[in-house]
């Protein structure tokens, strides 16, 4: 099995923190996209959960470009919310990138990085 890790260089979180961790990895056609937050610069962006989902939906389509995959590849998203009184609005953002070909999800409310809303990862597949 032949193993690419993408983004071991290290980016920037919050507060200028090395992150220890690849944006993505494939094996064998399979990609997992590391947990992503509406992160600009390596800052959370100012906004409410709409204009959150939509940057970190934004960030997740562009590792999957990176990697060769598209939103039709995606087969299954996580994503955790800050609040679940959000998950209609993130479910509308959701629709609008992956609504043509809707992968399975889950979703939870969970405590999050500081002034983040949403967090969003996936699992892609196509053929290797």
């Amino acid at each position: 099995m032949t193993i690419k890790r993408f983004g071991t260089e290290g980016g920037t979180g919050t507060g200028g923190q090395h992150l220890p961790f690849a944006r993505a990895v494939a094996a064998d056609g399979w990609l997992h996209v590391s947990g992503q937050t509406a992160m600009e610069g390596g800052e959370i962006i100012a906004g409410g959960i709409v204009a959150q989902a939509h940057k970190a939906i934004q960030n997740l389509l562009a590792i999957l470009a990176e990697a060769g995959y598209g939103p039709e590849d995606v087969v299954r998203c996580g994503v955790w919310l800050d609040d679940p009184r959000d998950f209609a609005a993130f479910n509308k953002v959701f629709l609008h990138y992956f609504g043509a070909n809707p992968p399975a999800r889950s979703c939870v409310v969970s405590s999050m990085v500081v002034d983040a809303k949403v967090e969003i990862d996936c699992i892609a597949w196509r053929a290797a």
